[in-house]
């Protein structure tokens, strides 16, 4: 357990002198979603994942949920297991924490791999905030019950749409692509295909088609591949691909 402003977070670290690498989650992901791609790049690496506030099993409630803080935990947790450079590893909601933390600490990243996520895009309306913390609300009931396993955090309704809504802002081109402009370590997108929980028709299609305009822009990201699985199965399904994605940055 690493201490963390009023929390502490669940970390694994699997040791050794091969090339820290740091795996950051979905939203309301684990770090177990992530033991197919440390498989896959096998012990010469040294792995470390993390569960953020409230989420898992074991890391603590916190007053502060918000995406700065996600920021900010990525190098708590380095500075925990005393590691001074790492390529961070992100999907999903994740991916925009790796994207921050490795446009903000060049001198500290290695380089980034961006699964799924941070594309700039305006998808996020007024409409789909309301929608947002209704879906979240509705849903309440189920999630309670399934704290105690780990599937779900330990967030209020409210909390839990804050933060969903939060990254739809910090999503908007006029946010995030400033942010990807700024990169200037190795960067490699893995991009997914069809739909995600929540999205509807060719929406999520229209937020990856933002990613070649930034390639375009910035001579340090580069589109890896993009894969026929969706958002929520590319983890599991696609693993191969990731850890292709890593050795790249890493050489």
């Amino acid at each position: 357990m690493v201490p963390v402003d009023d929390t502490a977070l669940a970390v694994t670290d699997s040791g050794g002198s091969g090339t820290p690498v740091i795996y950051l989650n979905g939203q309301f992901a684990t770090q177990g979603y992530w033991r197919r791609v440390i498989a896959e790049l096998g012990p010469g690496w040294r792995h470390i994942t993390y569960d953020e506030r409230a989420r898992g099993r074991t890391s603590g409630r916190s007053a502060d949920y918000s995406f700065e803080a996600a920021v900010r935990d990525v190098d708590a947790v380095l500075d925990a297991r005393r590691v001074d450079r790492a390529l961070a590893v992100g999907w999903s909601y994740g991916a925009f924490v790796a994207a921050h933390w490795a446009s903000r600490h060049p001198h500290r990243a290695i380089g980034a791999v961006l699964v799924d996520g941070a594309q700039p895009h305006d998808w996020l309306t007024d409409d789909m905030e309301q929608g947002i913390r209704t879906v979240f609300r509705r849903l309440h009931w189920l999630t309670v019950p399934l704290r105690v396993t780990g599937l779900t955090p330990r967030m209020t309704a409210g909390e839990m749409a804050e933060c969903n809504i939060e990254v739809g802002r910090l999503a908007r081109e006029r946010e995030l692509g400033p942010v990807m402009d700024r990169i200037t370590v190795p960067t490699r997108y893995v991009l997914a295909s069809g739909t995600s929980f929540g999205s509807t028709g060719d929406g999520q299609e229209r937020i990856r088609a933002s990613v070649p305009a930034v390639v375009e822009r910035n001579p340090h990201i580069e589109i890896h591949a993009k894969v026929a699985s969706n958002h929520g199965a590319i983890l599991r399904k696609d693993f191969r691909t990731i850890a292709e994605a890593v050795r790249g940055v890493a050489g």
